[in-house]
Parts: C-alpha cells; structure tokens; sequence
C-alpha cells in the first residue's frame, strides 16, 4: 500500500473533496438523505482528512464542543486503520485545543470500534437518518 497521511483540511478549499468521501459512504451506500448530510455545520469545523498515495479516502470533523461526526472511509479502505488514524488525529487537536471530552453518535454497527477508541455508550438507542445510533462519550 501506498504512504498513508492523515492531516488537517480546510473545509474552503478542500470542502468539495471531503464532501465527495461522505457523498459516496452517507449518500449513496447508506441512503442518508442529502439535507441531512449536508448540514451547513461543515465551515466551522476542524476536519481531517486520509489520504494513501495522495488520494483523498476518508475524512471526519470536529466541532469546537468536542462534538465527533462524519467520519467516513471509502469501502475499499475499510479495515486498514484509516478510521482510527482518523479518529485519533481529531483526539490529539481536540486534547491541544483544550478540550475535555468528546462525544458522537455512533452507528450501532461501530459502536465497537468507537469503544475500542475509549469512547461508552451513554443513552438509549434513537434514530438518526434512519439508521440506530446510540450517543458516546470520551473524556479526555
């Protein structure tokens, strides 16, 4: 496999290209409706981006309220450790920030994964875009 960087991304110059990664994982595998993913939140978020070979393959934001979202890896990047290359990057600028705990909301599907990164459900199930998601948080 190619190099793997993880770095920041400016959500004006580079929104197009982040938001083609969330398109392709949200919108068309999992019918997430375009109003819903396309929140209007995006310009003032902190995101990050993956990219092997320097192209882009995952991306995910965070708010200033330590607030975890989109996290999305392409399919055929799933399993190599993007998502938590991902993840840990916003962590670590989160933590520099002076943040001290961090929440998502977490499809059920990766609630494990979340897990594994520290994070524990807190809360009921409910529905997000109708897909079950549960809230989980992190303290830093």
């Amino acid at each position: 496999m190619s190099e793997i960087v993880i770095r920041g991304a400016d959500w004006e110059t580079e929104g197009l290209v982040l938001l083609s990664i969330r398109r392709a994982v949200f919108i068309v595998e999992q019918n997430v409706p375009e109003e819903l993913e396309v929140d209007g939140e995006d310009p003032h978020c902190h995101h990050v981006v993956a990219e092997i070979g320097g192209r882009p393959v995952g991306t995910a934001r965070m708010m200033d309220d330590g607030h975890i979202g989109r996290v999305a890896v392409l399919r055929e990047f799933r399993g190599t450790g993007l998502g938590t290359a991902l993840m840990r990057a916003l962590l670590d600028h989160g933590t520099s920030l002076g943040i001290a705990g961090f929440y998502l909301h977490g499809q059920i599907s990766a609630l494990g994964f979340y897990g594994n990164l520290g994070f524990v459900p807190e809360g009921p199930l409910f529905d997000e875009a109708g897909i079950p998601h549960r809230r989980m948080v992190r303290r830093a």
